[in-house]
């Protein structure tokens, strides 16, 4: 079975997991740095130019915002982590949000994990791995920015997080992303397609 993923609307925002929508059903969620390109990559798995809304400024996603399939699935865009120039109050508040929402979600079926290919696995990445391998959460990562290597660093990149990530969650899986060049849409679908219909 597959999802209808351009049929995406935006559902609601909310500024603490508590105040999240009813725990039912399923729902996938994406994390990564503020500036690893996770509004691009919703928007291209989507097919939509401004469903999340994309910034010059990374760490715009400051709340968890939530979009409504017609399945009745939802996707989830968690705030970007790492790198936003905000008060350390501020960042410890999300991190307080994110752990929560990760841990007492019930129809959480996975994370889409999105990092920059040319810096990947950062330590608040890493973080992120031992947080969802404690709670059993499978993790699919993206490396965003495909496009920004050649063929070759590219798939050098793949190779190097794929041997490095069972160090940090036992089961994640990794492919290429661009959300610019449309590279690995239909790969990360199918993944998505899989935890959603399961």
């Amino acid at each position: 079975m597959t999802v209808n993923y351009r049929s995406a609307s935006f559902l609601t925002s909310v500024p603490d997991a508590s105040l999240a929508p009813g725990d039912n059903g399923a729902e996938v969620a994406f994390a990564g740095r503020s500036n690893a390109g996770k509004s691009s990559a919703l928007n291209a798995l989507t097919d939509q130019k401004a469903l999340a809304r994309t910034s010059k400024t990374p760490g715009r996603t400051q709340q968890i915002n939530f979009f409504l399939l017609s399945s009745g699935h939802r996707l989830v865009d968690l705030p970007g982590y790492g790198y936003a120039k905000v008060p350390q109050a501020m960042k410890d508040k999300w991190q307080r949000n994110m752990a929560e929402y990760l841990q007492s979600r019930t129809s959480l079926r996975g994370l889409v994990m999105l990092m920059d290919c040319r810096h990947p696995l950062t330590e608040y990445d890493q973080q992120m791995l031992r947080w969802c391998a404690d709670v059993d959460l499978p993790v699919h990562v993206l490396l965003t920015k495909a496009d920004k290597l050649k063929r070759g660093p590219a798939a050098n990149s793949l190779l190097a997080v794929r041997k490095r990530l069972p160090e940090f969650h036992p089961h994640a899986s990794v492919q290429l992303f661009s959300s610019l060049k449309k590279t690995g849409v239909d790969e990360a679908r199918r993944m998505l397609d899989s935890w959603l219909t399961e």
